[in-house]
């Protein structure tokens, strides 16, 4: 598995952007991004140069567009221009089979950012009848996500949604509209894809997002796996049924991988700690300095899914630096109809 920085949430002139496609992938390049996906305002125009753009910065650009409505926003990632401008506030659904029939995905964008009057549209109001529906949410939205109230509740929705079952992924979205000198921290989603020599493919990434080989992170990436028996899992798996049991322990091991950017400033220092977290609650507060690729031993018994979060220091300011999408348990998980 290669783990690869992405920013899914990006916009250009051909909606409210300010640079173009070209300046945007190149600027991504310096930032040490693999890719991003051009998710304009209702538009895929600015799609026409990407083939072009990608030959000369290297940067894989993920045909994407941000459905911009009266009742929400929605991120549709992988698919072509699809019909969103007859959906009311009940039957978004209706919108979500045009994406999933193209072979895309679809993405709640920002869902508690404020609505009217300071942004029409920005707050998530569209009923959902179908949680299995929905690939992602963006509970990481703006430069240090992990500071803005507006994600918080994103944030504890997507755990709620987690506890009852759902296979929902998150991703982190800076809402890329300009670059400025004084810009703050963005979380990159960094995206667990086959380490192979061929060039990897937009299915490759849509589906990696889809199954949640997700780890969102303004500084270190966090590499998790889980041994349980002979057999080995990794972040978007799921560990079956049978192979846990009221005796079983999993060995949990975390690797901290620092960026080699200069403007990710995190060091394993006194006071950054991994968290394991669960949908029984904490199961682990371990320092990272110390336990940096050891493994984590931790009981198996009523466990749906668990997460790995890195909380400590960066730029000066503590908060939740890294959290990874989760490995998942068979027992509990609703089944997709």
């Amino acid at each position: 598995m290669k783990w690869l920085p992405f920013e899914l949430h990006t916009h250009t002139p051909h909606s409210d952007g300010t640079h173009s496609l070209l300046e945007m992938c190149r600027t991504a390049s310096e930032l040490g991004l693999a890719g991003i996906a051009l998710t304009d305002h209702n538009t895929v125009s600015g799609l026409a140069d990407a083939e072009a753009v990608n030959r000369q910065t290297g940067i894989t650009i993920i045909p994407g567009m941000e459905w911009t409505t009266f009742y929400g926003h929605m991120l549709t990632l992988g698919a072509p221009y699809c019909e969103w401008r007859d959906l009311g506030p009940h039957d978004i659904h209706k919108g979500i089979s045009r994406v999933h029939e193209q072979g895309g995905i679809v993405g709640i964008a920002h869902p508690y950012s404020l609505g009217s009057p300071i942004c029409t549209g920005c707050h998530w109001d569209y009923t959902v009848s179908d949680w299995n529906q929905i690939d992602y949410i963006e509970v990481w939205h703006e430069m240090m996500p992990s500071m803005k109230n507006h994600n918080v509740p994103a944030f504890k929705q997507w755990t709620g949604l987690l506890n009852e079952g759902y296979r929902i992924s998150a991703t982190a979205g800076r809402d890329w509209h300009r670059s400025e000198p004084a810009d703050k921290l963005a979380a990159y989603t960094y995206i667990g894809l086959p380490d192979r020599p061929i060039q990897r493919s937009i299915a490759d990434i849509i589906a990696a997002i889809r199954q949640g080989q997700l780890c969102l992170s303004m500084g270190p990436l966090l590499e998790v796996g889980l041994s349980l028996g002979n057999e080995r899992y990794g972040l978007g798996d799921q560990v079956p049924l049978a192979a846990v049991d009221t005796y079983a322990i999993a060995g949990l091991t975390v690797q901290i991988t620092r960026s080699t950017q200069p403007e990710r400033p995190w060091r394993a220092e006194e006071g950054n700690w991994i968290i394991v977290d669960s949908n029984q609650g904490e199961l682990a507060r371990l320092p990272a300095s110390e336990h940096n690729g050891l493994p984590i031993m931790l009981p198996t018994e009523g466990l749906m899914w668990l997460r790995v979060q890195l909380f400590g220091i960066i730029d000066g300011v503590l908060t939740t630096i890294a959290c990874t999408n989760p490995i998942y348990f068979a027992n509990g998980l609703l089944e997709e109809e």
